[in-house]
């Protein structure tokens, strides 16, 4: 085996969860994961890695609506009870604020999701008979 070369048991999940973060190829880490906003592209440009079968499906909008959800909830109950703010305004601003950490949070937790299936070798991320998608490239 060249160096450089991945082993079929090598995929490191660390490493794989954050370039899925980064939203980029867990392979080789240059490549883009995603085609647009959420759409997930059929295969590494790099290294040819394929993503056409990854199964993320509800699984990171569960886990945004969660992190967001656990991170307002606290703001909302600690304004009301030392701020007193207007209740429109107060809605204004938690809406955008619920709002603005959805949009960052799901590509990235999406890319996550992905990453770690790659990782665990689930839904079609099994050994390809070519050997693409297993060069480490960085």
């Amino acid at each position: 085996m060249a160096s450089g070369e991945r082993t079929d048991r090598e995929r490191p999940l660390k490493q794989a969860l954050v370039r899925g973060w980064h939203r980029r190829c867990p392979n080789c880490g240059r490549g883009p994961l995603f085609s647009g906003y959420l759409s997930v592209a059929d295969h590494c440009p790099v290294c040819d890695q394929q993503f056409h079968h990854h199964r993320a499906d509800d699984g990171p909008a569960y886990i945004t609506i969660l992190l967001v959800g656990h991170l307002v909830a606290p703001l909302l109950i600690t304004s009301y009870t030392w701020f007193h703010p207007d209740p429109l305004i107060m809605a204004t601003l938690l809406s955008v604020l619920c709002v603005t950490l959805s949009l960052y949070l799901l590509p990235r937790i999406k890319g996550a999701f992905i990453c770690l299936q790659w990782s665990r070798r689930m839904h079609g991320f099994e050994a390809d008979e070519s050997g693409a998608g297993f060069r480490s490239q960085g």
